[in-house]
């Protein structure tokens, strides 16, 4: 096999990409990104040595951050751009070693290996990848943990770059990723899955405080879906300090801006409304870039993930940012102050035609943690009434495969005093949907991105607090929960952590669960896949 992935929902056969991955990312790629996340773990053993000896390097915990959401599903593809994040942090690495006057001995060979030359960083990248832990289970457990460090990373890297900064949790990953190159017992790596959960609450609550700090609380909103008779920019992804910077940037130029999938709900946000030119959201999900990037006709903003192979339509107005890259992409790289200059997106979208528009009326967001609580009463005088009988959370990702048309249907057969809570693209399967609304209530009650599926667990949390119970397997809530890439998988954690149970997980369970890591996650949380609406829906309602 020219490489082996299985980090994604849609890996080949549900077993792994051993040609290219279905995402589109090159074997070549795929493998130099095994090599960056495991010099990556040697770099946090050298440093978690640099600390004992009372020396602090910030620089590495910022690396650390990158490298692991670099290598997210539908991240980043260019080549160039891994290289020279293998170079920089194999620089960074003996840096750290020279300051502590380390040297090689007795060092694992993630701390130790050097080379200069890509082929050498090939060769290397054969011997270190997934397969190259022989247990079965030991490999499941060590990846599942590897990709809940993603998630939490990425999450991490948008706080930070809205200047919040939870030591404790940079201090976690960083351990987490040096104890993953040791050997460690099924019973210890099982206790460090469910410890990796309890971080992830806690980095998404810190970047939920970065948000609402920064660009106030979100609030119910009806966003635009059509389009202006202006030019426009589209901001796809999730980091809002790059949208903000762009709005800044485009103010009086007589464009218009556009969000598109993840970045749909930066429309919820009452600093983001304050710029007449931001005029609501273009688009479906990150799948059907390809079309929807073609018919916006203005240049595209990546501020992150989910990009997908580029078409020759529009590759000569695409950008990319942050995390996101792609071979041939015009990539824009921040100031040692973080400013971003987005002038050649700007000018070139001056003499771009307006968008064509693919739909028209709007949508409805804005239920994170803090306005759902001040509907409390409402809603819990709807629950004691019978107004209704049960919320569903649907949160997660979409994706390509057709079986997720499973989640329409499945939000269409559900009973009418039911409600949907949401958070993450997973939404755009039914978020256009008519489910109406429950004494005001709508129906589908979005948090936002795939972060704010923290407030889900906030929003449960209060109306556990509310109901008097003492598990918050109690209350009226099932989750049928939809997963893509390696943010889901910290989502799925933290919620374990806090005592969630009986998730189903589709559409379907994670390629990089070994049958006796289901068994333990099927025996002590319930977690569960799905089969059809119908027989779901029974199950779910009893």
């Amino acid at each position: 096999m020219s490489m082996f992935c299985y980090q994604c929902q849609e890996t080949a056969r549900n077993q792994g990409c051993t040609v290219k991955g279905v995402c589109g990312k090159p074997a070549d790629v795929a493998n130099l990104q095994d090599l960056l996340i495991y010099l990556t773990k040697g770099l946090a053993k050298v440093n978690a040595i640099a600390e004992e000896n009372g020396l602090d390097n910030p620089g590495v915990a910022v690396a650390i951050k990158d490298n692991l959401f670099t290598t997210i599903t539908n991240a980043n593809f260019d080549k160039e751009a891994i290289v020279k994040k293998i170079k920089t942090t194999l620089s960074l690495r003996e840096a750290v070693k020279s300051e502590l006057g380390l040297d090689n001995q007795g060092l694992h060979d993630a701390a130790t290996w050097i080379a200069e030359d890509v082929p050498a960083m090939e060769e290397k990248a054969q011997t270190i990848g997934v397969l190259s832990i022989e247990n079965e289970d030991v490999r499941s457990l060590k990846e599942l943990i590897t990709y809940g460090l993603k998630g939490m990373a990425a999450y991490g890297e948008h706080a930070y770059n809205l200047k919040e900064v939870d030591l404790d949790v940079d201090h976690f990953i960083q351990e987490t990723m040096s104890t993953l190159l040791d050997e460690v017992s099924v019973e210890d790596l099982i206790a460090l899955t469910l410890k990796t959960g309890e971080y992830g609450v806690k980095v998404m609550a810190l970047l939920d405080k970065a948000n609402t700090q920064a660009y106030g609380n979100p609030e119910i909103t009806q966003v635009d879906i059509g389009v202006r008779n202006l030019p426009g920019i589209l901001v796809s992804g999730h980091d809002l300090k790059d949208f903000e910077m762009l709005l800044e940037q485009t103010k009086d130029q007589g464009i218009h801006i556009y969000t598109h999938s993840e970045m749909l709900p930066a429309n919820y946000y009452p600093k983001f409304k304050q710029y007449e030119h931001f005029v609501g959201n273009y688009g479906n999900a990150w799948w059907k870039q390809d079309k929807e990037f073609e018919t916006f006709n203005g240049p595209i903003l990546m501020t992150t993930n989910c990009i997908v192979p580029v078409k020759d339509s529009y590759r000569d107005r695409i950008y990319t940012t942050g995390s996101a890259g792609y071979p041939g992409v015009p990539h824009i790289e921040a100031d040692d102050q973080g400013y971003k200059n987005f002038g050649k997106i700007i000018e070139q979208a001056k003499k771009s035609p307006a968008p064509t528009e693919i739909e028209k009326g709007t949508i409805i967001g804005g239920f994170a943690h803090d306005q759902v609580v001040q509907l409390a009463d409402k809603i819990v005088d709807a629950v004691k009434t019978g107004a209704i009988r049960q919320f569903f959370v649907m949160a997660g990702c979409d994706g390509r495969m057709k079986s997720r048309e499973y989640y329409t249907e499945f939000a269409e057969a559900l009973p009418k005093d039911t409600v949907i809570l949401t958070a993450g693209c997973a939404k755009y399967r039914y978020n256009k949907l008519n489910l109406g609304d429950i004494g005001g209530i709508p129906r589908v009650l979005d948090a936002g991105q795939c972060n704010d599926s923290y407030s889900l667990a906030v929003i449960a949390l209060k109306l556990k607090e509310i109901f008097q119970l003492n598990d918050i397997n109690e209350l009226p809530i099932s989750y049928n929960i939809a997963w893509y890439e390696q943010k889901a998988v910290i989502v799925l954690l933290a919620l374990l952590s806090l005592g969630v149970k009986d998730i189903h997980l589709g559409p379907s369970l994670p390629a990089f669960l070994s049958p006796n890591v289901v068994n333990v996650l099927v025996e002590n949380f319930g977690i569960a896949g799905i089969s059809d609406v119908e027989n779901d829906l029974k199950i779910f309602l009893g």
